[in-house]
């Protein structure tokens, strides 16, 4: 399901393979060095930021480090190109597909007036709206990984958009979500615009994730102007002893 590089442009697209193949990975060394715990076998973010964790490869080395990572009963969330072989005290809680999806989602629309940046006195509000809508992990320090913004209707928070995975040329959007009461008035649609700007206008390409059964945010994404670069697998794990 990748997409065919460009006609000689063949070190364009082992840099995207790189990238975006290996997308925890390759964010983890790059920039967001600073988040990283383990080596050069395993390495994961911090628990109050991301359940992110990835291998450099699937050896008996590697995976003993990643367990090695996590203590009893925590979980990681790794985004593989196959299944991951059984490892040894790790148990797995969840594997679904997962579509990667590179912008533009740029255009002459102007930018919604509503839209506000977010900050730390906003957390508690976004953690709640997170929690209701259910667009992926967003913990107490996941806004330190990038921007994020939202945007407001008499003081109520109504959506949110942000930034998260960030390896060498890229910036994954994240946390689209709308309050059910404020759905229908294209709060996510006008975020998805505003973030990807952003991230256009700082040289990066703007890309995201989304569960492959999840036709309705596809849907979305779509009309925006993403395309399909290829379906990951999600899993979840979970350490056991």
């Amino acid at each position: 399901m990748e997409a065919s590089p460009s006609p000689g442009d063949h070190s364009s697209h082992d840099t995207t393979c790189r990238a975006l193949d290996h997308v925890i990975w390759e964010s983890l060394n790059s920039h967001h060095r600073s988040f990283a715990i383990g080596n050069d076998l395993a390495r994961r973010y911090p628990v109050d930021v991301a359940p992110f964790a990835a291998m450099t490869d699937m050896s008996a080395q590697s995976t003993h480090a990643l367990r090695q990572l996590l203590a009893p009963g925590d979980h990681a969330v790794l985004f593989t190109l196959e299944d991951l072989p059984a490892i040894d005290g790790l148990e797995v809680t969840m594997v679904k597909d997962l579509d990667q999806m590179v912008g533009p989602a740029i255009d002459d629309t102007p930018a919604n007036p509503q839209i506000i940046q977010l900050g730390a006195s906003d957390v508690a509000e976004m953690t709640a709206l997170v929690r209701l809508t259910n667009p992926g992990p967003f913990l107490p320090r996941t806004m330190e990984m990038g921007n994020f913004f939202g945007i407001r209707v008499e003081g109520r928070l109504a959506a949110i958009t942000g930034e998260r995975l960030h390896p060498e040329g890229y910036r994954e959007l994240t946390a689209v979500c709308a309050h059910p009461d404020f759905r229908g008035r294209g709060f996510p649609r006008d975020l998805i615009r505003h973030v990807s700007r952003d991230i256009r206008v700082r040289g990066e390409t703007p890309f995201l994730h989304v569960v492959s059964e999840n036709t309705a945010a596809l849907t979305l994404y779509q009309k925006l102007g993403f395309v399909l670069r290829r379906t990951l697998r999600i899993t979840v794990l979970r350490r056991t002893a």
